[in-house]
């Protein structure tokens, strides 16, 4: 009996290690389009199965593959770069054919010996910079030759990838095309029977079917159905199959673009109105992240609507311009067709198009969906059978002695392997775990010294790691601290609905045994801090590199600020708060002190005094206002320690007289500037010059609010060196300015830059 339990657990868990993971059969694509604005260290790479570079294209004269110069570094790169965040990603060069636009493609597939030039220089091209496939995109045969003939090259390519991988001892490499839509009419078509037998997929280019620099009325151009003589994607995929493509190697195509349309007639805003070309954009495509963007800045002007019978979204801008695009919804509804109809998976483009990876994590969560549900389906069934296993032998325990023992012996050992297993923190980035006091003192060796990260007035962190190996940072609250049961709850609440690159990751909490600790994901290079005021460290931190963390720590603020649901006021923006990745990127941290705003209110006011000196501004000290200009004040800060390497707990200039602030804004008037600079610091290389830097980080800790330029404003002068910058006026706190030798504030209560300290109430010490 005891044998035949432990059996039937055996095949439990086997099922459940291959039942619950995600299917190698389920196919989550993206393109990163080599020349967009992210880089390939910026994409959620855990979102994707396949990641696709794009674009390689084909030489006109010997048909070689080559890549643009200015782009060959991120190929070279991309592959690593992936699999540093999601090593079971798989990669694939993909090579742009040119469509309708190039004579280039047609005239290779003429001659045995120009496929054979493609063929060998595409496989080699993806050996060279560690790709795993290749993908064609742009492929479209124009005549009955053309297409007997890419029938050919498709059967080619895939014996010279077969003997490729004979002769290499590699996995055989992925093969894969675009594929576009085909009208009932349209008597040219694609070598179907060759595209089933020698392609692992096609990507079904399910968009831009009305597009506003050729249509001259309003168009879905991603409607995943519609009425007779609307272009849709039902209707291509239906077409495709009648042609004798099997669904199963079919993946269907998720735009993360839209168009805006001008309309002729104000107000029409129907699809099929009359439209005299394209909007906002010059052939009016719109990026999803600046459609959202364009939403969020008309505010209760523009409303967003899901066509549910299209399966499009929607909205008209003062009448006069109609946008459609794929929203949450839209994207959900796809990956359920795909999932229905039987379809192999979706394919983004372009994944640099998507806000904050909103579209992405809507995609996965279809699938998560439906692997939840066979999951609870299979766990029904085996416990229900195991029930009845074990039901029947406790019956059969009273037939034959010894076996109750036996069988008690048998449940114990169950319920040793039945116990709930670790959570995997990277599982549902959207929902906080709550992990058990047990856990984290394993993970952190019962918080051993080896394992401390730091130390300050809140508490300890400390790093550690759960059973299947992944790294974590505990952040361990002690019981004096400042940080008290508001701010932990105020942590949670904050972070956990923030999504960003350069903003830290909460994965979870713990309140046992009175514990308030917060666990996070584990940053190897620590803090800023660390390398800015360490002499050994501070040389390894160049001025590219203080540059990339600069433009780091501006993108997290911008999004706090301005791209986020709510206007999210940090209050604690310091060096020790911005912390490194393995690659130098800088993610801003602890949020216990953080406000949240609604959008556009401007400022709010309390009575509780929070922040760290050296980095808090006057009208926040004076009189407990606060607004985004307080982080822009703390990011002024920040910018003169990233320039200069100095601390603000010390007095300079030759008397020693002077606070960070003051000592900067002398030498930046007197135009020796220079001198505050880190000696070992070379700009000359760089289009962000250290001057400016300074220029701009006084302009940011003046004393009056409103003089302060917004993180929109400062993003812009640090990109466009040729934007002319205002003259600063005297930062806020100096000594000098009405020649007092210290400023008074809040009735006798004296400001004094002591230290990097962070503190819950400025009271008189």
């Amino acid at each position: 009996m005891a044998p035949n339990l432990i059996a039937l657990f055996l095949v439990f868990l086997s099922l459940q290690s291959h039942s619950f993971a995600d299917s190698p059969s389920w196919v989550k694509a993206g393109y990163y389009y080599s020349g967009s604005e992210i880089s390939a260290s910026d994409i959620k790479a855990t979102l994707f199965t396949h990641l696709l570079c794009a674009f390689a294209f084909i030489n006109t004269t010997n048909y070689n593959i080559f890549i643009n110069s200015s782009e060959e570094h991120k190929f070279s790169t991309f592959t690593n770069t992936i699999k540093l965040q999601n090593p079971s990603v798989s990669t694939l060069l993909s090579i742009w054919c040119g469509r309708d636009d190039s004579t280039v493609f047609p005239s290779m597939l003429n001659q045995s010996s120009t496929r054979k030039y493609f063929i060998d220089s595409s496989i080699t091209t993806a050996r060279e910079y560690g790709f795993l496939g290749i993908d064609l995109y742009g492929a479209w045969p124009r005549k009955d030759s053309e297409l007997s003939n890419f029938g050919t090259l498709l059967k080619e390519w895939r014996a010279a990838i077969t003997s490729d991988a004979r002769n290499s001892n590699k996995p055989e490499l992925i093969l894969v095309m675009a594929g576009y839509y085909l009208k009932t009419s349209d008597s040219l078509s694609y070598p179907f029977e060759s595209m089933q037998k020698n392609l692992d997929w096609v990507h079904f280019v399910s968009y831009d079917y009305y597009v506003p620099r050729k249509d001259n009325v309003t168009g879905f151009h991603a409607a995943l159905y519609g009425p007779p003589g609307w272009d849709n994607t039902d209707s291509g995929i239906k077409e495709w199959r009648r042609r004798g493509f099997h669904s199963n190697k079919l993946v269907i195509g998720l735009p993360y673009h839209g168009y805006a349309w001008t309309l002729v007639n104000p107000g029409s805003n129907s699809v099929g109105a009359e439209a005299s070309g394209p909007a906002i954009t010059m052939d009016g495509s719109m990026a999803y992240k600046l459609i959202k963007s364009c939403i969020r800045s008309f505010g209760d002007k523009v409303v967003s609507l899901f066509n549910d019978t299209f399966v499009v979204n929607q909205f008209t801008v003062a009448s006069t311009t109609w946008v459609n695009f794929d929203d949450v919804e839209a994207i959900k509804a796809k990956v359920y067709y795909a999932k229905k109809n039987g379809l192999l998976g979706y394919s983004v483009f372009q994944v640099g198009n998507d806000d904050n990876w909103v579209l992405s994590r809507a995609a996965q969560e279809v699938n998560d969906e439906d692997h939840h549900h066979k999951r609870r389906l299979l766990i029904i069934v085996l416990l229900t059978t195991l029930t009845v296993t074990v039901l029947l032998g406790v019956v059969h325990c009273f037939y034959h002695r010894g076996t109750r023992a036996k069988i008690t012996r048998t449940l114990y050992s169950l319920g040793r392997y039945l116990s709930a297993p670790e959570k995997d923190l990277e599982a549902n980035d959207s929902d906080l775990i709550v992990l058990s006091y047990l856990t984290i003192k394993v993970a952190t060796d019962n918080f051993s010294k080896d394992n401390k990260l730091g130390e300050g007035g809140f508490g300890s962190v400390y790093k550690g790691k759960l059973r299947k190996g992944q790294e974590i940072a505990v952040k361990r609250l002690s019981k004096t601290s400042n940080q008290g049961l508001e701010e932990f709850k105020n942590e949670i609440t904050l972070t956990a609905r923030l999504q960003h690159v350069n903003l830290v990751r909460l994965l979870g909490y713990c309140t046992k045994k009175d514990e308030k600790m917060l666990i996070y994901e584990y940053l190897p290079n620590k803090s800023l801090d660390n390398f800015l005021f360490d002499p050994r460290k501070s040389s390894l931190l160049d001025w590219g590199k203080r540059v990339k963390i600069i433009e780091g720590i501006t993108q997290g603020l911008l999004y706090l600020q301005e791209y986020s649901n709510f206007t999210i006021i940090h209050r604690d923006l310091k060096a020790s708060n911005v912390l490194l990745d393995h690659e130098m990127n800088p993610k801003i941290s602890d949020f216990g002190m953080a406000r949240l705003f609604r959008k556009y209110e401007l400022e709010a006011n309390t009575s509780r005094i929070v922040g760290t000196y050296g980095y808090v501004p006057p009208e926040y000290v004076r009189k407990g206002i606060y607004s985004t200009k307080y982080d822009v004040y703390s990011f002024g800060v920040l910018l003169l320690q990233i320039t200069s390497g100095k601390r603000t707990s010390c007095y300079y200039g030759t008397h020693e007289n002077m606070n960070l602030l003051e000592y900067a804004y002398e030498l930046w008037r007197e135009g020796r500037g220079e001198e505050f600079f880190d000696p070992s610091l070379d700009d000359t290389t760089s289009p962000c010059k250290i001057m400016r830097c300074m220029q701009i980080a006084l302009l940011c800790v003046q004393e009056n609010s409103a003089d302060r330029p917004s993180m929109l404003e400062v993003d812009s002068l640090l990109k466009n060196e040729a934007a002319a910058i205002a003259t600063p006026k005297i930062p806020g706190f100096s000594i000098n300015k009405n020649g007092h030798e210290e400023e008074t504030i809040n009735s006798g209560i004296k400001y004094y830059s002591i230290n990097d300290v962070t503190v819950s109430q400025l009271t008189p010490r």
